[in-house]
């Protein structure tokens, strides 16, 4: 019995690269998007703040080689605006980020992977609930990081853990006038179920 127990571990230890030069990983997954707020001037004074959300969310990686890969992720999220603790506008944000990664340990049962990349984000959606005639800019450049681990479960389905880091901001204006700048830069933590092709 401790043979057949060692002999099916060592076959565990031991499978192929999950992820070879030329496939395409495809992850389904439940994110978290938890917006790390700063604001300025008068945002600053009125306490603004963004609410979370949790959304379904969709990404692809193409791996260039065995350890590298570059991954899309796709996905739109809703979210409060508040001041002072009182909601006073809610707006929708699509995100897609571009990320090269490189992969460790490719043939093992634990495969973490580390990521850089960009973040591009189209603001729409967006409902003054205030007096103020709130208004945003609708686009938004920035970095993105990740760190994550895919983990098989079967020869060709794996579970998927990953957190990013996103850098987002906006302008916000209130009756036309510049009243600062919102600073969101999400914390995006995922869990999902990833297969290939």
């Amino acid at each position: 019995m401790k043979k057949l127990a060692i002999a099916a571990l060592a076959t565990l230890l031991t499978t192929n690269a999950f992820a070879a030069q030329g496939d395409i990983l495809a992850r389904f997954r439940v994110t978290n998007v938890n917006p790390q707020t700063s604001v300025d001037k008068t945002l600053e004074t009125l306490k603004v703040d963004v609410k979370d959300d949790t959304i379904p969310e969709v990404d692809f990686t193409y791996m260039l080689t065995n350890n590298v890969g570059v991954e899309l992720i796709l996905g739109t999220s809703k979210h409060s605006v508040t001041a002072s603790g009182s909601e006073i506008a809610t707006v929708k944000v699509l995100p897609p980020t571009l990320t090269a990664q490189y992969h460790f340990n490719p043939e093992g049962q634990f495969r973490p992977y580390v990521g850089a990349g960009i973040n591009y984000t189209r603001f729409y959606g967006f409902k003054d609930k205030s007096a103020l005639k709130l208004s945003v800019d609708k686009n938004s450049f920035g970095p993105a990081a990740q760190i994550g681990i895919d983990m098989p479960l079967t020869k060709d389905v794996f579970l998927n853990l990953d957190m990013k880091k996103i850098w987002i901001k906006t302008k916000v204006k209130a009756g036309g006038a510049d009243v600062g700048t919102l600073d969101i830069n999400p914390l995006v933590t995922s869990v999902g179920i990833g297969t290939k092709f």
